[in-house]
C-alpha cells in the first residue's frame, strides 16, 4: 500500500522537508535546478552561453559605457573574473571595449550589433523557457515572486 506524499515533500525523491520547508535559501537552490534547466535548454546550449556570460552581455547591453569595476561591484565578483568573462564575450565580438577619456586604466564596455541582438534574443528566450516552466504560478504570482527575490537581493549591501 503506498502513502500518498506529505504536502511539504521534496519535488523528486518524495522526501519529507519537515524544517527545510520554510528555509528560504533551501527553497532558493531547488527553484535553482529548474531555472538552470530553462537556462541551458533555451539559452546555454543554443547561444552557447554560461548564466554569467548572459548576465555580464545583458548588464552592459543595458548601461551602455559601463566599467568593469561596477559590474564586478554589482555581481559581487573580482575584477579578474570580470575580466576573463568580458575577454571571452569580446572575443566572440559581442562586446568591445574603449579607452576612458581620462582614466588610462579604466575602460568602458558596451555590446556590439551581434552582442545586442543576442542579448534580445536570449532574454526572450529564457523568459518564455521560464514562463513555460513556472506554468503552475499565474504571471501575476512570478511577478510577486519576482521583487521579493529582488527586495531579498537588495540587502546584500545593507
Amino acid at each position: 500500500m503506498s502513502k500518498s506524499a506529505p504536502p511539504d515533500a521534496t519535488p523528486m525523491g518524495r522526501l519529507s522537508e519537515a524544517s527545510l520547508h520554510l528555509v528560504l535559501g533551501y527553497q532558493l537552490a531547488q527553484a535553482t535546478i529548474v531555472t538552470n534547466a530553462v537556462f541551458a535548454q533555451q539559452v546555454g546550449e543554443p547561444f552557447d552561453l554560461r548564466p554569467v556570460e548572459y548576465t555580464v552581455l545583458t548588464l552592459v547591453h543595458e548601461n551602455p559605457d559601463v566599467s568593469a569595476t561596477r559590474l564586478a561591484k554589482a555581481l559581487a565578483v573580482s575584477a579578474p573574473n570580470i575580466a576573463a568573462w568580458v575577454d571571452r564575450l569580446e572575443t566572440r565580438g559581442l562586446v568591445r571595449r574603449s579607452p576612458h577619456a581620462t582614466d588610462r586604466r579604466a575602460q568602458h564596455l558596451c555590446v556590439t550589433a551581434e552582442g545586442a541582438r543576442l542579448a534580445n534574443r536570449a532574454t526572450r528566450a529564457v523568459l518564455d523557457g521560464e514562463a513555460g516552466a513556472l506554468g503552475a504560478l499565474s504571471k501575476g504570482e512570478r511577478m510577486i515572486l519576482i521583487e521579493l527575490l529582488h527586495k531579498v537581493a537588495g540587502k546584500r549591501g545593507a
